[in-house]
C-alpha cells in the first residue's frame, strides 16, 4: 500500500492571489504628493480621482500585514509543495501572471487614490497603460490555464475492489 499524498489545496493558491493586491497597496503607502499635504494641512480641499477607504491607521495597518503574511506563507506552502512534487509546475504559469495582476491592481488603487490640486494625471496614465496590462495578464493565466488542462494526462479507469 503506497502512501498517497493529499494534492495542494486550491485555497492556498486563492489566497496568494487574493492577498497580492492588499499587500501591494499596503506596501506602496499613500501617493499624495508633499505639496498636497501641506496644502491639505492648510485646509485646502484636495481633489482625487477615487476617495480612499481608510480603516484608519491601525486598521490599514493590520489589514497590510496580515495580507503580506497571508502572501509570504501562501508562497511558502506552494513553493515547498512544488519542490515535493505535490504541486505541478505547469501552476506557476497560471499563478505567476495572476500575482503580477494583484499587484498591478494595488498599484493603480493607489495611484487612482492620490490626493492633489487639479488633475491627476497619473490615474489617466494608469488607466491607460495599465489596463491594457492588466488584460495581458490575465489572458496569459487563462491560455495557461487552459493549456493545462488541456494537455493533462487521462484518469485511470476507476475500478471497485
Amino acid at each position: 500500500m503506497t502512501k498517497q499524498h493529499r494534492p495542494t489545496s486550491p485555497i492556498t493558491a486563492l489566497v496568494l492571489v487574493l492577498c497580492s493586491p492588499v499587500a501591494a497597496w499596503w506596501l506602496i503607502g499613500d501617493l499624495t504628493g508633499d505639496e498636497a499635504r501641506r496644502l491639505a494641512a492648510e485646509g485646502v480641499e484636495l481633489d482625487y480621482a477615487i476617495r480612499p477607504v481608510s480603516l484608519g491607521t491601525a486598521g490599514d495597518q493590520i489589514v497590510g500585514v496580515l495580507a503580506c503574511v497571508g502572501v509570504a506563507l501562501a508562497l511558502a506552502w506552494l513553493i515547498r509543495a512544488t519542490a515535493r512534487r505535490r504541486l505541478d509546475r505547469r501552476w506557476w504559469w497560471v499563478l505567476a501572471p495572476l500575482v503580477a495582476a494583484g499587484v498591478l491592481l494595488g498599484l493603480a488603487w493607489r495611484v487612482l487614490t492620490a490626493g492633489g490640486i487639479g488633475a491627476n494625471i497619473g490615474a489617466g496614465l494608469m488607466v491607460i497603460a495599465g489596463g491594457p496590462a492588466l488584460a495581458v495578464l490575465l489572458i496569459v493565466a487563462a491560455v495557461a490555464a487552459l493549456r493545462m488542462r488541456r494537455n493533462r494526462p487521462p484518469r485511470a479507469p476507476h475500478r471497485a475492489e
